[in-house]
């Protein structure tokens, strides 16, 4: 496969993750962690389904306990610390701290053999973390100190899943359907967490369902199958950039169902988030 398909992959789960905003409004009142359990298991079960079809579940008995665990700590930790923070802090600000982890890719990117970071990389992600925060916020700014552990947790959110992103290259020869594995723990942990904190609340009506199970087979589900590919084997610096993109789009699509209104904020992100994604893309046409 070539750096430039697998890009090309791994942006696919961008694209996927702007349908979660619109899917979570249609699977209420589904709490949280209820949530996240139903999803990882439906994502989990596709991608056992899709190994044993393949002939890949003998493939998934080599595979280190320590990337299984590590795996695991990557997709159970990231939704666990963003779920907390934005009960701690304020949603806006909270979800524009947790969005750091395009940046974060970006600059620890520079760290991996063969991985050089150049000045418009970092520039193409700092115009995209400026749309972001557009969006995230609104246009406007309220950091305030009482939702200082909410602020920790977020940040711990973005460097917990920068991390699981930039280390997954390091497991290039770990098969993607691996991710099963990932999701199925991911989905237990969960459940025992809902159990402990929240009270149940099934979707309501076939509308509400349908939401629930496409969350599971696209946003929670084959987005992480894909990421896992664009990671390890694309260009890695480029999908950090173009991550800001799943933020706009989903904006986007609030606006086209209804749920969001337009604005001129939103059409600056726009041009924001597309300029930061072409300056990286041309540093990376220009290093190939």
């Amino acid at each position: 496969m070539t750096r430039s398909r697998a890009t090309a992959i791994g942006f696919g789960a961008v694209l996927l993750w702007s349908l979660l905003a619109a899917l979570t409004v249609g699977s209420a009142p589904v709490p949280p962690l209820m949530l996240n359990a139903i999803c990882f298991a439906i994502g989990g079960a596709v991608g056992l389904v899709w190994a044993a079809s393949s002939g890949g579940l003998g493939r998934l008995r080599a595979v280190p306990l320590s990337v299984y665990a590590f795996g695991t700590l990557g997709l159970f930790g990231y939704h666990a610390l963003y779920f907390s923070a934005l009960r701690l802090a304020p949603a806006a600000e909270a979800g524009l701290i947790a969005y750091l982890w395009p940046l974060l890719i970006v600059l620890l990117s520079g760290l991996l053999p063969g991985e050089r970071l150049r000045p418009a990389h970092l520039l193409g992600a700092l115009l995209g973390f400026g749309g972001a925060a557009l969006i995230i916020t609104g246009g406007s700014t309220g950091f305030q100190a009482q939702y200082a552990a909410g602020y920790g947790l977020a940040l711990a959110c973005a460097l917990t899943w920068s991390v699981y992103s930039v280390v997954s290259r390091r497991f290039g020869a770990v098969p993607t359907a691996s991710v099963a594995v990932f999701c199925v723990a991911t989905a237990i942990l969960s459940t025992g967490l809902h159990l402990v904190f929240e009270t149940p609340a099934w979707p309501v009506g076939p509308m509400g369902w349908a939401a629930t199970i496409a969350l599971g087979l696209g946003p929670v589900g084959l987005a992480f199958y894909v990421w896992d590919i664009g990671v390890k084997r694309g260009d890695i610096q480029l999908l950090g950039t173009s991550s800001y993109a799943a933020p706009l789009l989903s904006t986007l699509l609030l606006v086209l169902t209804g749920l969001a209104a337009p604005s001129w904020t939103l059409a600056i992100a726009a041009v924001l988030i597309t300029g930061g994604a072409l300056i990286a893309a041309r540093a990376s046409l220009r290093r190939a």
